[in-house]
């Protein structure tokens, strides 16, 4: 049980946190829930929020070329997890991620990013022993680890395309049903600012609801969504959705 609910815990903050607010601002919040988000990232044990974040950004900025560090062009292993484990790409790019750098609180979790999760795995180990280390916090990061890295390989080469852009991401069920949204991913690509990435009513799109959820009780607010001319442009022609990397229209 608290396998699964951590899982889930872990899974919203870094959905929500480190990817729709840290890397793309898709909604505002108060100098205290911008920590809560950090914090809560951070016991992912994914690093700090602004590496990842500036990280992200530059994903997004280079998706699927040759700059890109994750490409699955790169291959699946590397896309997925190999990079992510190698020395070469540990320091941040503060100037990439400016905005969110000025706060010291999140500097200080980005540098000592170790902090987070081991006061979790501190407090599994008080509250279920030996068990509640292994499987509670362990286990649920692994899990957690490869969920959250599906979506830079699977993604990318699994799945139908609604619109048609110069990288290779794709919508998938299976995906945003274990990763609480994110699975949406050829909608995110097209309109990256946006909180929601199930951009119908019929995409599962579990951080969002969670989201909605904090709205209405004021924890965070203006949560951006995709305007009508957006969801309509740049459809894949025919509804063809095996076509590869296409070319922006104007």
């Amino acid at each position: 049980m608290l396998c699964a609910w951590l899982f889930v815990l872990k899974m919203f903050f870094i959905t929500a946190g480190y990817h729709r607010y840290f890397s793309h601002r898709a909604f505002k919040t108060s100098r205290f829930m911008q920590f809560v988000l950090a914090f809560g990232g951070g016991m992912a044990a994914q690093k700090g929020a602004l590496w990842w974040g500036a990280h992200h950004r530059h994903h997004h900025v280079y998706s699927d070329q040759p700059e890109d560090i994750h490409s699955p062009m790169k291959g699946f292993w590397w896309s997925h997890i190999a990079w992510i484990t190698c020395d070469r790409y540990n320091d941040t790019d503060y100037e990439a991620i400016k905005d969110l750098a000025r706060y010291p609180e999140l500097r200080f979790l980005n540098e000592y990013h170790w902090v987070p999760p081991t006061t979790l795995a501190i407090i599994c180990f008080l509250a279920g022993g030996w068990s509640g280390l292994w499987i509670g916090f362990f286990l649920s990061t692994v899990l957690t680890y490869h969920a959250t890295f599906l979506i830079n390989s699977a993604t990318h080469l699994f799945g139908r395309r609604r619109y048609a852009l110069t990288d290779t991401s794709r919508n998938s069920l299976v995906m945003a049903l274990l990763t609480f949204g994110e699975g949406w991913h050829n909608n995110h690509h097209h309109y990256q600012a946006s909180a929601n990435m199930g951009f119908y009513w019929w995409e599962i799109d579990i951080s969002y609801y969670i989201l909605k959820l904090l709205n209405w009780v004021g924890l965070v607010w203006d949560l951006r969504v995709p305007p009508q001319e957006a969801l309509d442009s740049n459809r894949v022609a025919d509804g063809n959705p095996d076509l590869g990397m296409l070319v922006l229209q104007d």
